[in-house]
C-alpha cells in the first residue's frame, strides 16, 4: 500500500520536485522488499513456487518491474503500479472476487456475444433508419455502433432520441426497444453471472472448511481411541500382575 501511494504521488510534477529523492528512494526499498520475499520463496518452495497461479502473479508483476525504464523499455515505467495489484494475492476476500471473476469468464463471453449481436442488428437498422436524419449520429456504421453504446449506457440518449423524433415522432420506438433489450436484459445478465459465480465459489470454500474440520474433528477422534486402547491395554497387564 505503501508502494502505491508512493507511485501515485510521482504523478504530481510540483510533489516530485520537491520530494522526488525520497519517493525514489521509498520505491526502491519496496521493490527490494518485494525481490527478497519472491527470492525466498523460490528458495523455500522451488519448483512448487510455480504451481500455484498466485506466486506467477507476483513473479511477473515483480519481473516487469526489473526491466530497465530507460530507451525502448521507458514505457514500462508506467507498469510499475501494477505491483499495487500484489494485495490481491494478499487478501482471502480479493482472491475469492478475482476467482469468482474468472469463473464467470466463460459464461459472461457468450453474454458479450450476445450483446455484439443486439449492437450490430441494432446498427445496421439505425443507419438505413436514421443516417439522413441524423448524419453526426446514425451517418456510417461505425457512428451508429457508438452511438447505440452511448445510448446503452444511458448517457444522453434522450437528447439523441428527441433531435431524430423531431423529424421521425416514431422513433422513440427504436430506441425504447434498444435499450429494454441491452440495457435493461442483456446487461443485467452480467451481473446475474457474477452473483452466481461469487455464490459459487463461497459455497466451495465453505465446503472445504467444514470438510477440512471434519477431517480434523476424525483424527482427533482416532488420536483420542488410540490412547484410550493404549491406556486399556497397560491397565489389562497391570491387571494381570
Amino acid at each position: 500500500m505503501l508502494n502505491a501511494v508512493t507511485l501515485g504521488l510521482e504523478t504530481d510534477a510540483a510533489f516530485l520536485a520537491k520530494h522526488g529523492q525520497v519517493l525514489h528512494l521509498l520505491d526502491r526499498i519496496a521493490l527490494l522488499i518485494f525481490v527478497i520475499e519472491i527470492a525466498l520463496k523460490l528458495i523455500a518452495y522451488r519448483l512448487r513456487f510455480f504451481a500455484d497461479p498466485w506466486n506467477v502473479f507476483d513473479f511477473i508483476i515483480v519481473g516487469v518491474a526489473l526491466v530497465p525504464t530507460s530507451g525502448a523499455f521507458s514505457v514500462l515505467r508506467a507498469m510499475r503500479i501494477l505491483r499495487a495489484l500484489r494485495l490481491v494475492s494478499m487478501i482471502k476476500s480479493m482472491r475469492r472476487v478475482v476467482a469468482a471473476l474468472l469463473g464467470a469468464l466463460p459464461g459472461m463471453g457468450s453474454i458479450a456475444t450476445l450483446l455484439s449481436l443486439v449492437l450490430y442488428v441494432s446498427a445496421v437498422m439505425g443507419t438505413k433508419l436514421f443516417a439522413e436524419v441524423s448524419p453526426e449520429y446514425f451517418g456510417s456504421l461505425g457512428k451508429t455502433l457508438f452511438t447505440l453504446f452511448q445510448v446503452m449506457t444511458m448517457e444522453g440518449w434522450a437528447d439523441i432520441a428527441r433531435d431524430i423524433m423531431n423529424v421521425k415522432p416514431w422513433a422513440w420506438v427504436f430506441f425504447l426497444v434498444f435499450i429494454l433489450v441491452s440495457t435493461f436484459t442483456v446487461l443485467n445478465l452480467f451481473i446475474a453471472v457474477v452473483v452466481n459465480a461469487m455464490q459459487e465459489t463461497v459455497a466451495a470454500d465453505m465446503k472445504a472448511e467444514v470438510d477440512a474440520e471434519a477431517a480434523e474433528a476424525h483424527d482427533e477422534r482416532g488420536l483420542i481411541l488410540r490412547e484410550l486402547r493404549a491406556l486399556r491395554e497397560v491397565v489389562d497387564k497391570l491387571s494381570a500382575r
